[in-house]
């Protein structure tokens, strides 16, 4: 059975939790594979919201087995934390597997990521300050703590020494901080070694052995392909690969597995933190989508920057993933407007440009070009099928699905888990509804 790869093609916060949930009965594992708990993804489960973020969508789902991969950094306060919380809902949080090489987030890479984004002044890149940039570049630079470090401590104790030599002095010189203890940090770690062991495993080895067996694997990115290190609004980006190719490096399964790429997408587009964002509102109909959507960030409560749908970026987000379904969130949120843009193309000095600018700064400067669609006023919330959608809605729908760049298989119509339209099947053959 191949591998499933669920990804954001937008900036983030599209509903990818939501189409995880939908999918997770069909599937036997879900994988995290990059980010940390720097983003976050909220389901609604009946009159029950949960909002979840370094633990997978999966973990909600009776008999799927969530997996934390080594892609992913782990602040271990905040996964124990998340884990407490859902035990007391009532929630089976014991089939959790945790990567033994996933990297940890230290109490000085959280300080560190603070002090430097406070230092940068106008510059500021929107971080969230909970250490996931440093740790990956501890990764990079290889003084990084990987979980099974915790089970050695002399090991442990001799790289955390290494790390601090770097850190201790850029707190102390450059910011006039104090120094971190070593002892500290250690004990701190050691703390955490007897609650995880039982989490701790082989995780790529298992997940092989799982699609060995004809299971389902599903693979959960976080955060979307605009904040890809890589692909994305660089500088203003997340730190690790969260388009679908890091699905593979942050998991240990090879390319050939993936055969399906689930694109999520917003009926409009946020983006939270600084960097570009050519369809960004700043009159009443971006107060009218951010107070309608509730857009503000799971992680951070940060008002998200609201603003039209993009074409030109949904198509990038196909090329880059190689999408093969996309699924269409909060269409309901679009409910009473009259008339709804879409921006279809960008205009940068003069020129015209039908696709991505290459340069980040034509990028920056790049002016929507919109094509305009009427709105609808019927409540959807309660709409199943694609045919009990207003004329407008579906007419909206299938305009998207020309300029974008694969085929909209499934559409969010209301907050609630069942609120769903599912056009196409995703993990079997195409069959219209």
């Amino acid at each position: 059975m191949p591998a499933v790869v669920i990804i954001g093609a937008q900036w983030g916060d599209e509903g990818k939790g939501k189409a995880t949930d939908l999918l997770a009965e069909h599937i036997d594992y879900v994988v995290k594979f990059n980010g940390g708990n720097n983003a976050g993804h909220t389901v609604v489960i009946g009159n029950e919201k949960y909002a979840l973020h370094l633990l997978p969508s999966g973990i909600l789902t009776p008999g799927v087995t969530p997996v934390i991969s080594n892609g992913v950094v782990i602040d271990l306060s905040v996964l124990f934390q998340e884990i407490e919380a859902l035990n007391a809902r009532g929630i089976d949080t014991s089939k959790l597997r945790v990567s033994a090489n996933a990297h940890i987030i230290t109490p000085y890479n959280v300080i560190v990521d603070k002090v430097s984004e406070r230092f940068l002044g106008k510059r500021a890149i929107g971080t969230t300050g909970r250490g996931i940039g440093p740790t990956y570049a501890d990764k990079i630079n290889r003084v990084g703590i990987r979980v099974q470090d915790l089970y050695d401590e002399s090991i442990l104790r001799q790289k955390v020494e290494g790390a601090l030599v770097a850190k201790n002095n850029l707190l102390t010189k450059v910011y006039n901080r104090a120094a971190i203890r070593v002892d500290e940090v250690v004990a701190e770690l050691l703390g955490y070694a007897e609650r995880l062991r039982s989490m701790v495993a082989d995780t790529a080895l298992e997940l092989h052995t799982a699609l060995d067996e004809n299971k389902v694997v599903l693979f959960e990115g976080g955060q979307a392909t605009m904040l890809d290190v890589d692909h994305g609004t660089y500088p203003f980006v997340t730190s690790s690969n969260s388009t679908a190719g890091g699905a593979s490096t942050g998991s240990g399964i090879g390319p050939g597995e993936f055969k399906t790429v689930i694109g999520i997408v917003k009926a409009y587009t946020t983006r939270v933190g600084a960097g570009p964002f050519p369809t960004e509102l700043f009159d009443e109909n971006g107060e009218f989508l951010r107070a309608t959507g509730f857009e503000f960030g799971t992680t951070t409560g940060r008002p998200r920057r609201c603003g039209w749908y993009d074409a030109p970026i949904a198509r990038y987000s196909a090329r880059i993933n190689g999408v093969t379904d996309f699924v269409l969130t909060k269409l309901d949120v679009l409910t009473g407007l009259k008339e709804i843009p879409v921006c279809v193309a960008y205009e940068v000095n003069g020129k015209r440009f039908d696709e991505m600018p290459v340069s980040q700064s034509d990028f920056h400067h790049a002016k929507p070009i919109y094509e305009n669609f009427p709105g609808w006023s019927e409540d959807i919330t309660g709409c199943r099928k694609f045919a009990d959608l207003p004329k407008n809605a579906q007419d909206y729908i299938v305009a998207l699905e020309k300029i974008s760049g694969a085929r909209i298989s499934a559409i969010g119509v209301g907050p609630g888990r069942d609120a769903i339209i599912v056009r196409y099947e995703m993990l079997a053959p195409s069959v219209g509804r």
